[in-house]
């Protein structure tokens, strides 16, 4: 089985502005990083992704919004939030990052590539169907969840493991019964959500609300406690992780404690749970991490893993 490695050189052009955590920089890292690992760098199908359609983020997302990230990008930017902003590139950038994820996805359903590894820019989580926020414009792991099931898949397991709660894919899946969504994250912190008795309108949410600055193994089990109780009579065909590397101990933006060997760890234990379930099919996607060195290590693990 050989690891796809999927990005889009259009990733690069988003640009908050230099003081902003969300930055190039983050995907540089990780290519930096890869060239000092030969036999890993070698031996991964290195592809470049496409440009989602407006057909395919409508699946996620209003028209009208999408409309909108097209013409603020198109009028050389502008700003959402206090913290989400569109520069003259944001459109074709955050355009590729959910069309990669859907080429990941196409390639695990086709059986071309079993597991993928997306390192695109923005990141997704917590886009709404209507609202860019937290550095999200258009939520690609939803995306590409909905896209999946538009290709034959039944079901769809998404695990986030970002410090913050996925609150934008939350929203976008929690009525749909197919998808099953699993999200640990710092409580209480940014955004304000993912308490663990809201389960949805279907219960097909898991929250994992946890405190900052817990001995790692109890971060671990919890979230590998809610993926079983998430699919407990319930086989994905597909597993889709929001890979938020935030979650790292020191990250400037978390306070959780995972160190590299808890990304080897978790990732692990998902790929041998796909394998049970689905004949291995993952696709990964960065998220968060906001100390780009550090990030970049723990992708370099994360990659290892997904092998």
């Amino acid at each position: 089985m050989t690891l796809a490695f999927i990005s889009h050189a259009d990733v690069g052009f988003h640009d908050n502005g230099w003081d902003h955590p969300e930055h190039v920089g983050r995907i540089r890292a990780i290519t930096r990083a890869l060239r000092y690992v030969p036999d890993l760098f070698m031996g991964l199908d290195h592809v470049e992704g496409r440009h989602a359609t407006e057909d395919e983020l409508a699946l996620a997302h209003d028209r009208a919004y999408i409309a909108r990230v097209r013409e603020l990008s198109e009028a050389g930017g502008g700003r959402f939030d206090a913290d989400t902003t569109a520069s003259a590139g944001t459109w074709d950038a955050a355009r590729a990052a959910a069309g990669c994820v859907i080429e990941g996805v196409e390639r695990a359903l086709d059986g071309r590539n079993a597991r993928s590894f997306v390192a695109v820019r923005p990141p997704g989580h917590h886009a709404l169907r209507a609202q860019a926020m937290g550095f999200c414009l258009f939520g690609t792991v939803a995306v590409g969840a909905l896209h999946a099931l538009q290709r034959g898949a039944k079901r769809v397991l998404i695990v986030d493991w970002d410090v913050h709660h996925g609150n934008g894919t939350q929203s976008i899946v929690e009525r749909n019964a197919d998808i099953h969504f699993v999200s640990m994250h710092q409580w209480p912190w940014y955004p304000g959500s993912g308490a663990a008795e809201d389960r949805g309108p279907l219960g097909t949410i898991w929250n994992v609300p946890m405190a900052a600055g817990e001995p790692a193994g109890a971060y671990r089990t919890a979230l590998l406690t809610a993926v079983d109780a998430a699919t407990e009579g319930w086989t994905p065909d597909l597993v889709l992780i929001s890979a938020g590397f935030d979650s790292l101990a020191g990250d400037p933006l978390g306070g959780f404690t995972l160190e590299l060997d808890d990304i080897r760890l978790l990732t692990r234990a998902l790929v041998e749970r796909a394998e049970r379930w689905c004949s291995g099919r993952v696709v990964s996607a960065l998220e968060g991490g906001y100390d780009p060195d550090r990030m970049a290590a723990a992708v370099i693990a994360h990659m290892e893993s997904l092998r």
